[in-house]
């Protein structure tokens, strides 16, 4: 008896589910809109490709910002990293010779920072202190890295949208009444559109 009543129930289902597949059922309702298959339901506005201008500020500091035709970035972003680039080489450069003049001066050896630093607790101090600011200016250096990389692609995507022409971000000067019944001058930011 159960055997029957589920070869009932399985061929009912597969039954109804061949048919279903034929004729698809349509809600007229507002939600849902009807498109030809052949229709173009996005237009796209902008030539820029986000993806294109993120990979090429990755692989080349400030090419998304070419890309992008914001050329004024780029020096800001050549800048940026030259100047991360320079200050982790120094401080790399002072703590490897903070370690090797510590080394000597626990092996018995005159180092040559000696006319500078005379104890080994000093020696070990500094080179501490240049290697904690040799990491930092990685970790910050590679997040100015980042973001150059976000903000190209975060342009390219910006360049699809209409800006209205008349919206603008204004100082003006401000009078404002205080508590005690006289007034405070001072600059407002005003916000047109």
């Amino acid at each position: 008896m159960m055997k029957r009543l589920l070869f009932v129930f399985a061929f009912t289902y597969f039954a109804l589910s061949a048919v279903s597949q034929d004729k698809p059922i349509l809600i007229d309702d507002s939600t849902f809109v009807k498109a030809d298959e052949d229709a173009e339901l996005f237009e796209e506005v902008s030539s820029l490709d986000p993806q294109r201008a993120a990979l090429l500020s990755a692989i080349f500091p400030g090419g998304g910002q070419i890309y992008n035709k914001q050329y004024w970035k780029v020096p800001i972003v050549w800048a940026g990293v030259l100047t991360f680039a320079h200050f982790i080489n120094y401080n790399n450069n002072v703590y490897h010779g903070l370690r090797n003049a510590a080394l000597l001066t626990a092996s018995g050896q005159t180092n040559p920072y000696a006319s500078i630093i005379q104890s080994e607790t000093a020696l070990v101090r500094n080179r501490d202190v240049f290697r904690r600011n040799r990491d930092m200016l990685i970790i910050t250096g590679t997040v100015f890295y980042i973001l150059q990389i976000v903000d190209a692609h975060v342009s390219a995507h910006l360049e699809e949208f209409k800006v209205n022409d008349k919206l603008a971000l204004g100082i003006e000067p401000s009078i404002q009444p205080t508590p005690l019944f006289s007034q405070a001058v001072g600059v407002s930011f005003v916000l047109k559109f």
